[in-house]
């Protein structure tokens, strides 16, 4: 079994998808791919299985039946992980904003330094992101400031999507409980981590802004991730976390 998988969630990616497959396939360490499509009206997850047939053993699909929210695409594919046992489990994004390059620096984070949880940080070495309009930088950068703050987590970026996640800090969460599916799922996923004392670690990395596709960015996950934030913090002073 290979250590390592990259759950990438999809919805109408179909101009991303191949290049993003092929650029983790082409990296020196080996990474196993699965795709959680949303039955994209796109097709994408018919160009997914195209591509099975290229990279039988590395590269797997579920379609699920319908647009769900990023939040359960990504425990669908942490509980199909954890049942193949892969011991290091990816988070990353389809549309080339998270450098599939950075992959194996989060990896060795992981399995060569003591993190249990690395994130790649858009701002743990000031601000790195291109192509952004300023207006979104800021609204993501305070976005941090107010997660800190409230939740006593020292992480820089805590709303980063690109992820490597130790077998166990996965096994050990709940994934039944996670109740959030945008911005405020990375919140959750991180503070959920951090409330069980495993080690996080920010790998500064530079995130560049999609050049094809729909940014599936609104303002009903900016507004979750505001209020969730703040649930978080009660329940876990009540211990209901």
């Amino acid at each position: 079994m290979n250590c390592g998988i990259v759950i990438i969630p999809t919805y109408n990616e179909i101009e991303n998808i191949e290049s993003i497959i092929r650029a983790v396939f082409s990296l020196e360490k080996t990474f196993h791919v699965l795709i959680v499509d949303d039955n994209s009206p796109d097709k994408t997850y018919q160009k997914v299985s195209e591509l099975q047939h290229e990279f039988p053993d590395k590269l797997f699909l579920e379609v699920r039946m319908k647009k769900a929210g990023l939040g359960t695409a990504y425990v669908h594919g942490f509980k199909w992980a954890l049942e193949k046992n892969y011991e290091y489990i990816f988070e990353m994004d389809a549309d080339f904003s998270h450098n599939p390059n950075d992959l194996e620096r989060l990896y060795d984070a992981c399995a060569k330094d003591d993190a249990d949880l690395a994130v790649g940080s858009r701002y743990v070495t000031g601000v790195n992101v291109v192509n952004w309009p300023l207006s979104r930088v800021l609204l993501s950068y305070f976005a941090s400031v107010y997660v800190r703050m409230i939740t006593g987590m020292k992480i820089m970026d805590a709303t980063a999507g690109f992820i490597c996640y130790k077998k166990q800090v996965l096994e050990t969460i709940n994934l039944d409980r996670i109740k959030f599916i945008g911005y405020a799922f990375q919140i959750e996923m991180k503070y959920r981590a951090f409330a069980k004392k495993f080690n996080i670690k920010e790998v500064p990395v530079i995130f560049t802004d999609r050049t094809k596709g729909q940014s599936k960015m609104s303002g009903a996950i900016i507004k979750e991730a505001v209020f969730g934030v703040l649930s978080l913090r009660i329940k876990k002073f009540f211990n209901r976390l």
